[in-house]
């Protein structure tokens, strides 16, 4: 069996580094060599290591980022899935590049981010420390199916896994009713007030209770189907999470909050905009906790993160600054939206949409995001660029939100938008490039052929 696990990590290693020999960022494939040999790898290297998995719709790579920080503050060593490669085979990949030859790690901890349909094989096989659910939302519904598939499957992944620290988000009616139906102990976070106010267009996933189908009435929302609510029939209810945030304060590249974890109240400054944002704070926080972190050093690393590959991510090139923000879904997309309308500086906007296997073929979501939200701001949005497979159903979208055809540039070559917002952007206007999943990978990649910019993996 020992040589059986030797070879298999070694087969991954060779296979990561050819194939990052050959510019690749080596995510997958490894795995799968790896698992060919042996089987049960991903198990047998998970065993004598304490794991944290970060599953969920919507801010996995920025909860499992943060973690890091607050992990490397705190002076304990780890390793995290950088890369993004989020199901089986990345996560044995990931495993096998941090472990010895004899299947022991090499750090205290791993911060690992899961896909939510990998989930119930995943969990079963690592039984993580501590599972961090950050919300659920209609997304890929091609590949996922409803939302409550996406839930269920959470749910059998955590039954099977008992012994498991479980983080949910008290004010998601669907993740946290996830409670219910485990035994595990659980950790709940949440916002306890509003930080857009209610203005009355909350594009909501969940308007009906999960437990017997009555509209939810809320005391107040954050965003989407998030908030404070209940169900008047049935009073299934949001309760008092354990770490919550008051007090908030959104700026245009950062957030101030007063956090409370453990009924003990602080300042806190987190280092990236948006009330999303402030959710993946409060549940790395919750992760944190789960692994004995004080709140010191939470606070420290709140405070000093930095984004990560494509979420919030800004690149300084020939003194133009470029924010790459991962868009996805409505409730993604409208987040961002509003963080957009916060900032009062013209810019340009750069929309790329493909419907590749990865990014959902179904784009009709498109439909129910909040663009008509871009006329409050559109004297600062001095040029709108659309791209990818689907740009002409973008530009129509756009077209139909109040925009005219000559506002609206459609450009399929990546150079060319590269040229564009770069070398012929003589103001230097901050540009804000938002693509869906595959597209922020090729139009980084054509990034990195001009410029010299860190690989994703890293």
């Amino acid at each position: 069996m020992k040589i059986r696990i030797s070879t298999a990590i070694i087969l991954a290693r060779i296979t990561t580094f050819l194939l990052r020999l050959l510019g690749s960022g080596g995510t997958s494939l490894p795995g799968k060599a790896a698992m060919i040999i042996c089987k049960n790898l991903l198990k047998i290297l998970a065993e004598n290591i304490k794991v944290i998995i970060i599953t969920g719709t919507n801010g996995k790579t920025t909860t499992s980022r943060i973690i890091s920080e607050i992990l490397k503050t705190s002076g304990k060593t780890y390793f995290e899935n950088k890369s993004g490669a989020n199901l089986i085979s990345g996560i044995t990949a990931s495993f096998a590049s941090n472990s010895f030859l004899n299947g022991n790690p090499k750090f205290d901890y791993a911060v690992i981010e899961c896909d939510e349909a990998a989930f119930k094989t995943v969990c079963p096989m690592i039984k993580p420390h501590s599972v961090v659910v950050t919300n659920l939302f209609r997304d890929q519904l091609d590949r996922f199916g409803e939302i409550t598939h996406t839930r269920n499957n959470i749910v059998k992944g955590l039954t099977a896994s008992p012994s498991s620290i479980v983080i949910l988000n008290a004010d998601d009616s669907l993740s946290y009713s996830i409670h219910d139906d485990i035994s595990n102990e659980t950790i709940l976070y949440g916002l306890n007030s509003a930080p857009y106010g209610d203005d009355g267009n909350f594009l909501s996933d969940a308007p009906y209770c999960i437990k017997c189908k009555s509209p939810y009435h809320y005391e107040f929302r954050t965003y989407a189907h998030l908030g404070k609510f209940i169900c008047e029939k049935c009073g299934y209810s949001r309760v008092d999470p354990h770490i919550y945030a008051n007090e908030i304060e959104l700026f245009t590249n950062f957030s101030k909050i007063t956090i409370s974890i453990n009924n003990k109240v602080e300042k806190a400054t987190i280092a990236l905009p948006g009330a999303y944002n402030i959710y993946n704070a409060l549940s790395a926080a919750a992760a944190a906790k789960s692994v004995e972190v004080t709140s010191k050093n939470i606070i420290s690393a709140l405070a000093s993160f930095k984004s990560g590959f494509g979420r919030m991510e800004k690149l300084v090139l020939d003194e133009v600054e470029l924010d790459v923000i991962l868009v996805k879904n409505p409730a993604g997309l409208n987040q961002v939206i509003n963080f957009l309308s916060s900032d009062d500086k013209d810019k340009i906007l750069v929309l790329i949409l493909n419907d590749y296997f990865a990014d959902g073929t179904d784009i009709s979501w498109i439909w129910d995001v909040n663009f008509e939200k871009f006329n409050t701001f559109a004297k600062h949005l001095k040029e709108i660029i659309v791209s990818g497979t689907r740009a002409e159903e973008l530009k129509l979208r756009l077209k139909y939100a109040g925009f005219y055809d000559s506002d609206i540039s459609i450009i399929k070559d990546y150079n060319k938008i590269i040229k564009k917002v770069i070398s012929q952007n003589n103001e230097n206007l901050p540009v804000y490039i938002l693509p869906t999943y595959t597209a922020m990978f090729d139009f980084r990649k054509t990034l990195s052929k001009k410029y010299k910019i860190r690989k994703f993996w890293k």
